[in-house]
């Protein structure tokens, strides 16, 4: 019993980095590699709404360190977030994330179809987020 009880342990300490890393490193590899946008946008959400928990984490260890079963909630939180059958990140992001930025900053700062000289649409807020040439 001890032996089997050792191995729970062990994989229980192997499945947070292989759901939370892991398996979202390859699957944002895959998606790069492939033409498909819709995986492009669930693991793009994924890796914004992965800092966010991160960050949110961090800042609220004091308190979530006396939650013991922290770890299995967040596990089980990244599991529906990674997971293709639930798409959960993608889901978030639209629901959440988006709405709350097209509330502040309006659906037309996302949607403008101006181009710039290279030829490419612009869109306001990547111009916004990225620096310019000379700008650090």
């Amino acid at each position: 019993m001890s032996k089997f009880w050792a191995l729970l342990t062990h994989l229980h300490a192997l499945s947070g980095p292989v759901v939370i890393l892991l398996y979202p490193l390859y699957a944002s590899v895959v998606a790069i590699e492939s033409t498909s946008k819709l995986d492009d946008e669930q693991w793009l959400a994924y890796w914004i709404l992965y800092s966010f928990l991160t960050l949110m984490e961090m800042v609220l260890q004091p308190i979530l360190q006396w939650i013991p079963i922290w770890y299995e909630v967040k596990l089980a939180m990244v599991a529906w977030l990674v997971l293709p059958q639930f798409r959960g990140a993608a889901f978030i992001y639209n629901k959440i994330v988006r709405e709350k930025l097209i509330k502040k900053y309006g659906s037309s700062y996302f949607q403008d179809k101006s181009h710039s000289p290279n030829g490419k649409p612009k869109n306001k807020l990547v111009d916004f987020i990225t620096l310019k040439k000379g700008e650090h």
